[in-house]
């Protein structure tokens, strides 16, 4: 061995030395393997060399922690990065072509020098691997045969993306992005284009002589042989190099089926398509339009998050089968000035070129919110940009149609819903009970299921608020119950692996609609036959709330509108709000519980914007209920000595009489309000068309005692001689939350004798009697009795 450090000044050299039998040039840690393996192979090496001009080694990611200075990240893609000495050994200039050849092909790179890695590295970037497959064992040298100037390359797309229309603009950039570079056939690169990077393969190269080179024959020249000095046909790329992109046209045919959604997959909405679809094709041109005259080319969905608005967008466009674009305001943003708006204009300018086509911008709200004192620059100058450029595609006969989306319509600027921008706006509204079941039927034909038509009828009935979203959650929580329930009975039959209604059943315990999120309360699990008695008060609540849902033709028939609000009142302690409670559970409907406190705000408009936001939860969830509990503190009477309203009690109370019976319809929803001193609650709340029934529930009657006592003592150990009759009797006058206490501490007095104690005799109930006394106060039973002679 010799060592090639002749030279001090090349320090890094000092670290090779050449094998005097191979003539090869390795580093010194391998001298001793290399002896053992002398002479190595062209094909197969176990350690790293240098010979005539070649390095071979192994290809390494490219990972530097300080980016080459004035190259551009992309640049870096098309480098090969080697240390200094191997670039001197190998007679490679920096900047120099060199081939490198791996197993997986031949790419032409530019040498590059480094020092992050060991001296006999060979770098790429990760993406510059990928694209060829640059993996393994590899060998660079510099380029040293002839490269051929091609009259034209024909590359196929080979990426995930579709290639779009080759127009002036795609043509120009496929001749700046590979002027000057160096390919064979088989290579592929890289373009990038509005956001995504397209892929491309060199399939067949033509010269200037006109004699194409054969597809198999170039092919053959990817295989390495053991003699570098090969027949590997290179071609360069110039400016005035034609491209020509193999035309696929199942490309065409395919697009539509990578579509995630169709329009037979959406149900429910077949109405509200058809009008929008209306709009759509006057505007892409399938119906001619009267005169010069052209009709707005926006449209805006809204409706609440998770209704279907996107589904609605995606499905259209695949029935159009055109050219589409999606704007989304977290692709488009960018932090440079100008870029934004360049990219808007971009697209625009595109899908004109590429007309009849649609543009779909998601959650419009997001890319250019309203403009007001908190707005930024940047979101005006998009805004400004985003109405210069719909005002150009009105004013044009291109065919080119805007669908825009958004869950806040509030947010969206009024200078883009004037008439002549986005002037046709569709609510996609929450589904009702048939649009449900058919949304349902149609989730239903992608899983195997054995729920009959009746069962799909009746989720689609107790379903109440749930959007499109909340009803794909309820399938996906039936199926994993299904995957549960088959684990668990660990049976493979195909009985087992379908999903039935018991597996749905269980998924409506779970999933709540989304609305309801922020508002959700436990409903606690009361039933009617757990309210002792009450029978009038159980009918009248019925009637205001179960009837409506269950027989809306009897009220249409009738020509009248279901009650709109029901108020209990009575002395503390009669079930009212156990009555609430149950009536919650057993109508099925949404459910909505006020704690007047938490309405309260020390902020000016905070309280009845609180208001507010529960009625627009409870309407946009129909049908519902809102329970207020103890009503006088929130609608308490105003009082004319006020200080021009400046109470805040009585602005809560205005903007309560505002959502019972104002400008806004209530909808399906029921206002249940309990309380104990109806005469202190204000008069307007009072009237017909807000709180219409006014109901007494007054202290319980021989009948419902006896009831109470007959729930209770149901699951408590009492001795025989316990006669419930004459316990009944003694609590004349007694309410029943006392009832209960009455049985509740007739227990605590057999536990005080006797902790271990399994039985409850007559004398522990003759002292419970003795300690809980009725506490209604005559007078109180007065009040109740003139209040009820004044309204009836």
């Amino acid at each position: 061995m010799t060592s090639k450090s002749k030279d001090s000044g090349r320090k890094s050299l000092s670290l090779w030395v050449t094998c005097e039998k191979c003539q090869s040039t390795l580093t010194q840690k391998d001298v001793a393997e290399h002896d053992a393996n002398c002479p190595l192979s062209s094909e197969k090496w176990s350690h790293d060399f240098i010979y005539s001009g070649i390095l071979h080694s192994t290809v390494e990611i490219y990972k530097s922690q300080e980016q080459p200075k004035n190259i551009s990240e992309r640049a870096l893609d098309d480098m090969v990065f080697l240390s200094q000495s191997a670039l001197q050994l190998c007679e490679i200039a920096i900047g120099d072509p060199v081939v490198v050849s791996t197993n997986g092909g031949i790419v032409v790179k530019t040498a590059w020098p480094t020092k992050d890695k060991t001296i006999t590295s060979v770098s790429l970037t990760k993406p510059a691997i990928d694209l060829n497959n640059l993996q393994g064992p590899v060998k660079v040298q510099k380029l040293n045969w002839p490269v051929s100037i091609p009259r034209e390359f024909i590359i196929s797309n080979v990426g995930k993306h579709l290639s779009p229309e080759v127009t002036g603009e795609f043509n120009v950039l496929l001749k700046n992005h590979n002027e000057q570079k160096i390919f064979l056939v088989g290579n592929k690169f890289n373009i990038p284009f509005y956001g995504k990077r397209l892929t491309y393969e060199i399939i067949q190269v033509k010269l200037d002589t006109n004699t194409d080179n054969n597809l198999s024959e170039q092919l053959k020249q990817l295989n390495l042989t053991t003699n570098q000095e090969t027949d590997i046909q290179l071609y360069k790329a110039l400016y005035n190099t034609k491209w020509t992109i193999l035309s696929k046209e199942k490309e065409k045919k395919d697009e539509p089926k990578k579509s995630k959604y169709k329009i037979e997959d959406v149900g429910g909405y077949d109405n509200l398509i058809e009008d929008i679809k209306d709009v759509l094709n006057v505007g892409l041109g399938r119906c001619k339009s009267i005169g010069d005259f052209y009709i707005s080319k926006g449209v805006l969905l809204y409706g609440t998050a998770g209704v279907g608005k996107s589904t609605i967008a995606s499905a259209l466009i695949s029935e159009y089968d055109l050219s589409s674009f999606t704007v989304y305001s977290s692709d488009i943003y960018s932090k440079s000035l100008g870029e934004t708006e360049q990219k808007l204009k971009d697209i625009f300018m595109e899908a004109r070129a590429k007309a009849p086509s649609i543009i779909l911008i998601e959650e419009i709200d997001s890319l250019c919110p309203k403009r007001s004192s908190s707005t930024t620059d940047h979101e005006r100058r998009v805004l400004s940009q985003l109405i210069a450029l719909f005002d150009d595609i009105q004013n044009t006969n291109d065919n080119v149609v805007i669908l825009a989306t958004t869950s806040k319509l509030e947010q969206v600027d009024s200078s883009l819903r004037r008439p002549g921008r986005i002037d046709k706006e569709f609510e996609v509204y929450v589904p009702t009970r048939n649009m449900r079941t058919e949304i349902l039927q149609k989730l239903l034909l992608k899983m195997p299921n054995t729920v009959s038509a009746e069962d799909i009828t009746n989720i689609g009935f107790v379903t109440h608020g749930f959007v499109g979203a909340d009803l794909y959650g309820l399938c996906s929580q039936a199926i994993l119950n299904a995957v549960k329930r088959q684990q668990k009975t660990n049976a493979a039959s195909e009985s087992s692996s379908k999903v039935t209604s018991l597996d749905f059943n269980h998924a409506l315990a779970v999933i709540k609609p989304s609305a309801m999120k922020e508002v959700l309360i436990e409903v606690p699990n009361v039933r009617w036959s757990d309210v002792g008695g009450q029978k009038e008060l159980k009918l009248k609540l019925k009637q205001a709330v179960e009837w409506p849902l269950r027989h809306p033709e009897a009220f249409q028939r009738m020509g009248i509108t279901p009650p709109r609000g029901v108020l209990m009142f009575g002395p503390p302690g009669c079930s009212k709000t156990l009555i609430a409670k149950a009536l919650a559970t057993e109508s099925k409907v949404n459910f909505l519980n006020i704690k007047g406190p938490e309405l309260f705000s020390k902020w000016v408009g905070e309280s009845e914007k609180a208001v507010r936001e529960v009625f627009r939860k409870a309407r946009q969830v129909s049908p519902s209920i809102v329970f207020i509990d103890e009503i006088d503190a929130l609608g308490g009477e105003r009082s004319s000595s006020s200080n021009n309203g400046s109470n805040v009690q009585e602005r809560v109370l205005a903007q309560l009489l505002t959502e019972l019976d104002g400008v806004t319809a209530l909808g399906s929803v029921t206002l249940v309000a309990a309380t104990n001193r109806p005469d202190k609650i204000d008069k307007a709340l009072l009237r017909p068309g807000r709180l219409d029934r006014i109901i007494y529930v007054p202290l319980p009657d021989d009948e419902t005692r006896q009831e109470i006592f007959d729930i209770k003592l149901k699951n408590m150990p009492i001795t025989g001689d316990v006669n419930i009759q004459d316990l009944v009797e003694l609590t004349e006058g007694y309410s029943g939350a006392e009832v209960q206490a009455v049985c509740h501490e007739a227990a605590m007095k057999a536990l005080e004798e006797d902790l271990n104690a399994t039985i409850i005799t007559k004398e522990h109930f003759k002292a419970a009697l003795a300690i809980v006394t009725p506490r209604t106060p005559p007078s109180l039973i007065n009040l109740y009795n003139n209040y009820l002679n004044k309204i009836y």
